[in-house]
């Protein structure tokens, strides 16, 4: 059993790489050269905040895990108000909405965004090229096992799959399943087990 919990977006997908600039990217470069030309910042500042945004990783994502795998008022915390769990460990998450899914016995969770690329990248960093592709947003809504197999996960039947499209104004997490064998660990040893893709619900955690 797949589910699918699909919310309104309120952005246009991005164009082919190779195609005409869409009015709002037409627009950001219009008002980023006037902010500049007005002195409001400079275009050291743009280089300087876009190297900060690439060097992000899926670090703070799998420290938020690690919280939750070890303390169960975190855990609670994070399921009910993902944005507002987050702060208590000192990572904003911006002005949008984040939402923990917890996978379990009986359900695996895995992200998408449907029409573009929304992503928690506070978290988890750049979206991987992938997630972006056409090809994962249109397949993973409509055989998200098939896709799942593609990257050497295989759900159980009896497991439902939910896949939840995330929005302009509201991000995912997956919570993934601790692994078996690490009682005991300190959060910094589990932290290494959570990858990004796992954080996405394409993999899952394991105990090397």
């Amino acid at each position: 059993m797949a589910t699918h919990d699909h919310h309104g977006h309120d952005h246009a997908p991005p164009p082919d790489e190779d195609g005409p600039l869409t009015y709002y990217q037409t627009m950001e470069i219009a008002v980023r050269e006037l902010l500049i030309e007005k002195g409001i910042f400079g275009a050291d500042d743009v280089r300087r905040a876009i190297e900060t945004m690439d060097a992000r990783d899926h670090a703070a994502g799998a420290e938020v895990v690690a919280h939750a795998w070890t303390d169960p008022d975190f855990r609670e915390a994070l399921l009910a108000d993902g944005t507002g769990a987050c702060a208590r460990l000192g990572i904003d998450i911006g002005p949008t909405r984040l939402i923990a899914v917890e996978n379990t016995a009986a359900v695996h969770n895995v992200i998408v965004c449907t029409l573009c690329s929304c992503y928690p990248r506070n978290l988890l960093g750049l979206p991987p090229d992938w997630y972006k592709s056409r090809a994962y947003r249109s397949r993973v809504v409509r055989e998200p096992r098939a896709v799942l197999r593609e990257f050497g996960t295989a759900i159980p039947d009896d497991v439902t799959v939910r896949v939840h499209d995330s929005t302009a104004d509201m991000r995912y997490i997956v919570v993934p399943r601790r692994p078996a064998g690490t009682e005991g660990w300190a959060r910094e040893r589990l932290a290494a087990l959570v990858t990004r893709d796992s954080l996405i619900g394409v993999t899952v955690p394991k105990n090397p």
